[in-house]
């Protein structure tokens, strides 16, 4: 990043880096980015040791198209903040989108979609945590 020194000169300014996060600190924010948006139904399913695709899934429902669009955007958009790329499918139909933390996988539904593929029966792991909003 480049700024202006009181002396007029440009000077190259390194961002500090941010120690990596745990995939349990990584669910966490993404928990409170759901939270803000009015998710409802959160789900958070541990994976770890049950599989090698990601160590935590969380389902969540919207109750339209464009919060369950809101909702995948505010947690790519904050997850840039610490430096954490992802990937998002299912947009712009927003019915059902993933967005792909790497450790944390996220599945954000309308509630019909959401029960016709009921997912965390598919998974059949003890949950850890069920809020409902």
């Amino acid at each position: 990043m480049k700024i202006q020194s009181n002396k007029g000169e440009s000077v190259i300014v390194k961002k500090k880096q941010q120690p990596p996060l745990s995939s349990a600190e990584l669910c966490a924010i993404i928990e409170k980015i759901l939270d803000d948006k009015k998710a409802e139904d959160v789900v958070t399913l541990n994976l770890v040791g049950k599989t090698s695709i990601t160590d935590y899934m969380i389902i969540a429902s919207g109750q339209s198209s464009r919060q369950v669009g809101a909702m995948a955007e505010a947690v790519q958009v904050e997850l840039k903040t610490y430096g954490i790329s992802s990937a998002i499918e299912g947009m712009p139909q927003c019915d059902w989108v993933l967005v792909d933390a790497f450790d944390v996988i996220v599945h954000l539904f309308r509630p019909e979609v959401r029960a016709f593929y009921n997912l965390e029966k598919m998974w059949s792991v003890e949950l850890i945590e069920t809020s409902a909003s």
